[in-house]
């Protein structure tokens, strides 16, 4: 069994905008190279248990990223995630959001599944763990940009 990825950090906003930005308004700040339409496409969490994630682009053709298994805002969203993959290499990821103060935030990203991959598991796991540097860098900039 692979070791679930854990990605931490703390951002310089409040719970609910914090989770308002991942789950709400992904589209400012999701990283262009990690998207599969172009960079003016729109990206939908359907808020709710078996609500879609997915991509649309300019010329209306989505590109599912995965499904809601849970949706508990301001707390916690959990996710099945095949973005750029078949449904059947999906992984589950979980975001949790505790606040850690009126103005603080620590995030908590924690990804399972990749054993499900076979052999293609651990590679996958190590090549994830470095794009959610990039990923979750705009995520960051975002939530401490009050204009946002």
């Amino acid at each position: 069994m692979l070791e679930p990825l854990v990605v931490e950090f703390t951002v310089q906003t409040d719970q609910q905008r914090a989770f308002d930005l991942w789950a709400n308004r992904t589209g400012i700040w999701w990283p262009p190279g990690h998207r599969m339409a172009g960079d003016d496409s729109e990206i939908v969490f359907e808020g709710h248990a078996g609500g879609r994630i997915y991509e649309r682009g300019s010329d209306g053709v989505e590109h599912g990223w995965g499904e809601v298994l849970e949706w508990e805002p301001p707390l916690r969203l959990r996710y099945l995630w095949h973005i750029f993959f078949e449904r059947a290499e999906a992984t589950t990821v979980e975001v949790r959001f505790d606040a850690g103060s009126a103005s603080s935030t620590t995030v908590t990203i924690t990804q399972t599944g990749f054993e499900r991959l076979g052999d293609a598991g651990p590679a996958r796991r190590e090549r994830t763990g470095n794009a959610w540097a990039a990923i979750t860098a705009p995520y960051v900039a975002a939530c401490e940009d009050r204009l946002s």
